[in-house]
């Protein structure tokens, strides 16, 4: 099954909300040798004027792309992952991601394009707090293969 392009333009409901937890920081940190003590320590994150531990810029792949897999499992739109190749992300942060923090995403479809047998699907996460106050939009950019590709 190819990509079903009519999904360009198409939201999906919010995310239930996603709990940063300190050892999440810790852990994502750790694994992507983020040494900075304000993602590790809670002392010295405060002393930075942080409530808690502050996450690596890059963290809030992992909140996207939970609200990513919305249309992956979507039969109806098409996305063999196993065809996937991760083409681009970006990300607006528009504050600081602290554990304690209870994130929603929304999830849109902004364009698929398709060109000599690859889809193009680029999507954007808005991520806000629990009250609604926005955090950061993730843009993403996946290549999908067509089958015979």
């Amino acid at each position: 099954m190819a990509v079903n392009t009519a999904y360009a333009g198409r939201s999906y409901a919010p995310t239930e909300p996603y709990a940063v937890g300190r050892e999440h920081v810790r852990e994502f940190a750790l694994a992507v040798g983020a040494s900075h003590p304000a993602h590790h320590d809670v002392e010295a994150a405060r002393a930075l004027g942080h409530p808690d531990v502050v996450a690596p810029p890059t963290f809030l792949v992992v909140v996207a792309q939970r609200a990513e897999a919305q249309l992956i499992q979507d039969a109806e739109a098409g996305i063999d992952f196993s065809r996937v190749v991760h083409a681009d992300e970006r990300f607006t942060h528009h504050r600081p991601v602290h554990a304690g923090d209870e994130l929603v995403t929304v999830l849109h479809v902004d364009s698929i394009t398709e060109r000599a047998g690859i889809a193009m699907v680029t999507t954007r996460c808005e991520i806000s707090d629990a009250g609604g106050m926005p955090v950061a939009s993730v843009v993403s950019t996946l290549a999908v293969r067509g089958e015979g590709a």
